[in-house]
């Protein structure tokens, strides 16, 4: 069962969030917050698996309320959701830790399903406005190209590989496909690449390479 914390400070908003995802016999609304504060102990108190929670609320936004609650030990999933495609939001959240973020119009079916890929640890970022997104938000807030690239730079041939096809948005095993090894092997990859490079999940390494010059910069083959 997957649990879920429900964070907007809207309770119609909330509680259509509910019923979808209560449709699914898989994921339980644990608890509904209206505000960051609230979010953050209920993060605490009731160790949902995910939280889904708006970026925008009255005081404390939703980004802060993530790194409040990533400070924690074994801090759940954070999904961010927002009304905008070009939420000034979007990108610090996605720094920050959440494992991606989903446009409020999002279809029944598909928030359902995002929920369930975050869950078993994927990420999820709205399919309308992925790339348009991270890319102009990597263009216009991203560090210094070849300090990401001298990141990327600590990891093996095999590991650049790896987090390229990543970047790529493929799972583990399109990835195993593609480069000729078992998806026991690449998520092992995935794995230690995450610990080198001092991040938390797979959109942070996707951001990172775009930071390097793009999904081929830094994962050429030694």
């Amino acid at each position: 069962m997957i649990r879920v914390l429900v964070v907007d400070d809207e309770a119609l908003v909330r509680g259509g969030l509910r019923m979808i995802l209560e449709t699914a016999e898989d994921i339980e609304v644990v608890a509904e917050a209206g505000t960051e504060s609230e979010a953050v102990g209920d993060a605490l108190r009731h160790r949902p698996d995910l939280v889904l929670m708006d970026v925008r609320m009255p005081g404390m936004d939703g980004v802060t309320a993530l790194t409040e609650i990533n400070r924690r030990p074994s801090p759940p999933k954070v999904v961010m959701l927002t009304t905008f495609d070009r939420d000034e939001y979007v990108h610090a959240a996605l720094r920050a830790g959440a494992e991606g973020f989903l446009l409020k119009d999002i279809a029944p079916r598909d928030l359902i399903a995002a929920v369930r890929t975050v869950a078993a640890g994927g990420a999820m970022v709205s399919p309308t406005v992925t790339r348009r997104l991270i890319d102009a938000f990597t263009r216009q807030e991203t560090p210094d190209a070849r300090a990401a690239g001298r990141r990327l730079s600590v990891l093996t041939a095999r590991e650049r590989l790896v987090v390229g096809a990543v970047a790529r948005g493929l799972s583990n095993a399109d990835i195993g496909r593609e480069a000729g090894m078992t998806e026991a092997t690449v998520k092992v990859h995935v794995s230690r690449s995450l610990t080198k490079l001092e991040l938390s999940n797979r959109v942070q390494i996707a951001l990172l390479v775009r930071d390097a010059g793009g999904t081929e910069s830094g994962t050429a083959a030694e």
